[in-house]
């Protein structure tokens, strides 16, 4: 599959030529595959937010280049605003992208900005506001007498009509409950699939990463510490640890296993995958 979203020696300073210049990214290069699912984790600091704000514009390289679907984003700065029709971000906090009177009204608002007909953003309000579960009743109040776990539906809805080919998703689901942020992420993958829309997750949570991502980038102080298929990246999770992060539950009983002594694979990363390792295992050794 050709590449969605590529950097070349991206490299981000923040206060550049003053005393407190801050080396954010240091030339980062990798590829996102058209319809890939990737989760981009590291620890606090490490640059996760500013990687994905290069994705439509927000931020601007101090070197490198930054490509979407094959165009260089920064080649013709009067562009940009199509790239952002492109990349959708939802932001880790809905507050800072809800603005509109009404519900209806902003996730109408990116759809309109496209010069799209009445009829077209109707049918796309429509769309994403049954995608994020957002009931009829809700379209016409204002998006700030919401609930934290509303405010967030009304904010990936607004992307979500604008369809565009990436949705970056900074912690879409911080601070929601665990039922919520199951409902959240479960609408967010049921769309990947469907629409086979390509889908960057930032997350603090290895269990979401583990969960509905098929590849995953670990950054450390502005680099590529790893980029790889999901199962390859949690199978070295000594190393992860190592570098201050955690690793799914599963995955820390598997090691604890192998550290006591039996002779099974440390590379499970989700329970239905643990499940039929320990099968595997048993049938390995004659059902005992």
């Amino acid at each position: 599959m050709p590449a969605i979203v590529k950097t070349e020696d991206l490299t981000y300073l923040y206060n550049p030529g003053m005393p407190d210049e801050t080396v954010a990214l240091d030339h980062v290069s990798f590829e996102i595959e058209q319809g890939a699912f990737v989760g981009v984790i590291g620890a606090t600091g490490c640059g996760k937010s500013t990687l994905i704000a290069h994705f439509n514009g927000i931020n601007r390289p101090s070197s490198g280049k930054v490509y979407i679907d094959g165009e260089d984003l920064w080649a013709d700065p009067a562009k940009i605003r199509q790239f952002r029709f492109k990349v959708g971000l939802v932001f880790q906090y809905p507050e800072y992208q809800l603005f509109e009177e009404t519900v209806y009204k902003d996730i109408a608002f990116g759809p309109g900005n496209m010069g799209l007909s009445k009829p077209e953003i109707e049918a796309r309000v429509r769309r994403a506001a049954a995608f994020c579960g957002i009931e009829e009743a809700w379209l016409q109040r204002s998006p700030f007498e919401l609930s934290g776990g509303q405010k967030r539906r009304v904010a990936i809805a607004g992307v979500l009509a604008m369809e565009p080919k990436v949705i970056v998703l900074d912690e879409p689901a911080a601070g929601l409950d665990p039922e919520g942020r199951d409902t959240i992420l479960g609408q967010i993958h049921r769309y990947h699939k469907e629409t086979g829309t390509t889908v960057v997750l930032v997350s603090h949570s290895m269990e979401d990463v583990a969960r509905y991502a098929s590849r995953v980038l670990v950054l450390n102080a502005g680099k590529i510490a790893m980029y790889d298929e999901t199962a390859k990246v949690f199978a070295r999770a000594p190393e992860l640890l190592k570098l201050g992060l955690s690793v799914p539950e599963v995955t820390k009983v598997f090691l604890r296993l192998r550290e006591m002594g039996l002779d099974i694979d440390a590379d499970v990363y989700t329970v239905p995958y643990a499940v039929k390792t320990i099968l595997a295992a048993r049938a390995a050794k004659g059902g005992a």
